[in-house]
């Protein structure tokens, strides 16, 4: 039987380079996508420039504080259209590749990145980093952008991989090579581990990911649960049985938030903010075809202290005024002694009649 090789594909600063093919003269400079574009706004970096990492600026930064560490940096609005666009050309163009003479199977995971894998009744696929190559120039050829290309012998060391591909690289991380290139990396390294579950990890006397895979699974299972104990010691062996699945994603809610320029100190106003975002979230929902079963509430109030709530609706109702009280009467659960930054409201769905596979 032939190995079983798994690409990931992940565009180079994907949001910022979609604002570069659209104004070639901001090539090489540093340039921030974030917010409405103004570092004076509250609003966080969505994705900087290489020429405006060196400078410290990353995703999720307050724009003000990336301001302060690239002064020089051009920054620019979100253009949501403009960036699914882009991504629909890509993935249009990946789908049009075959390997081993079949067509490939394509897992989109979002604006920027995609898993490739071997379709029914393939041959030989070959040498994979060759196929790599070949994805990175079909992919430049046909959208000016781009990618780095991780490869493995499953999803999850594939998706590892291309990190240390970037930019405009590849590189593959399998069972040969995982303990030489990973056993001493934190086991936030691992794709899937945020910085809680490395610290739950570390209180366990679990720091690398060496230690992960040798770990107790049975000490994992009843410290964090019978379900993610488990799966947390395979993620350390860098196991992962799941196949390339070309099934659209159907997701099980919508939400919206907003962040106010000024925070507001009169909660009738809140409440009005929150029924308008209600509505935003409900016209979401109706292009799902789906009702909603639950509605949360996520509220930051000054100086940055972040609660959320959330309720079962008595039955499931896509009706917008229904559904933007439910949001309001969340506030009730919430002491209105302080000025609010942020709203956002999350309506879940019912499942799909196929449910969500």
């Amino acid at each position: 039987m032939s190995q079983r090789w798994v690409l990931h594909v992940d565009l180079d600063e994907f949001l910022a380079a979609v604002e570069v093919l659209r104004h070639p003269e901001l090539a090489g400079l540093p340039v921030v996508v974030g917010g409405r574009g103004d570092p004076t706004e509250r609003g966080v970096v969505s994705t900087a420039s290489y020429a405006a990492r060196a400078f410290g600026v990353g995703s999720g930064m307050p724009l003000r504080v990336a301001a302060r560490k690239c002064p020089e940096a051009v920054f620019l609005p979100v253009d949501k259209e403009a960036y699914t666009v882009a991504s629909d050309e890509v993935m249009a163009t990946l789908r049009s590749l075959e390997w081993g003479g079949v067509p490939v199977v394509v897992q989109v995971l979002g604006w920027d990145e995609a898993f490739l894998g071997a379709g029914p009744g393939h041959g030989d696929l070959g040498d994979p980093r060759a196929f790599a190559d070949h994805v990175r120039a079909a992919v430049l050829e046909a959208t000016d952008l781009h990618c780095s290309v991780g490869i493995g012998d499953n999803k999850l060391r594939a998706k590892i991989a291309t990190d240390f591909g970037k930019p405009r690289g590849v590189w593959q991380l399998t069972a040969d090579n995982w303990d030489e290139v990973m056993g001493e990396r934190p086991t936030t390294a691992l794709w899937g581990i945020g910085a809680k579950t490395g610290k739950r990890l570390a209180g366990l006397g679990i720091d690398t990911v060496d230690q992960l895979a040798h770990s107790d699974a049975r000490v994992l299972a009843a410290e964090i649960g019978p379900s993610t104990g488990p799966w947390l010691h395979r993620l350390g062996r860098g196991e992962d049985p799941s196949p390339v699945d070309a099934t659209p994603w159907v997701p099980r809610a919508h939400g919206r938030e907003e962040t106010f320029q000024t925070d507001i100190e009169d909660w009738d106003e809140v409440a009005d903010a929150v029924r308008r975002i209600a509505r935003r979230v409900v016209d979401d929902i109706d292009a799902e075809g789906r009702p909603a079963a639950r509605v949360g509430l996520k509220i930051r109030l000054k100086p940055f202290i972040t609660l959320t709530r959330s309720l079962t609706l008595p039955e499931p109702t896509n009706d917008p005024d229904a559904l933007a009280e439910a949001a309001v009467s969340l506030l009730d659960r919430v002491e209105h002694d302080r000025a609010v930054r942020l709203l956002g409201v999350r309506l879940e769905m019912v499942a799909p009649p196929e449910g969500y596979g």
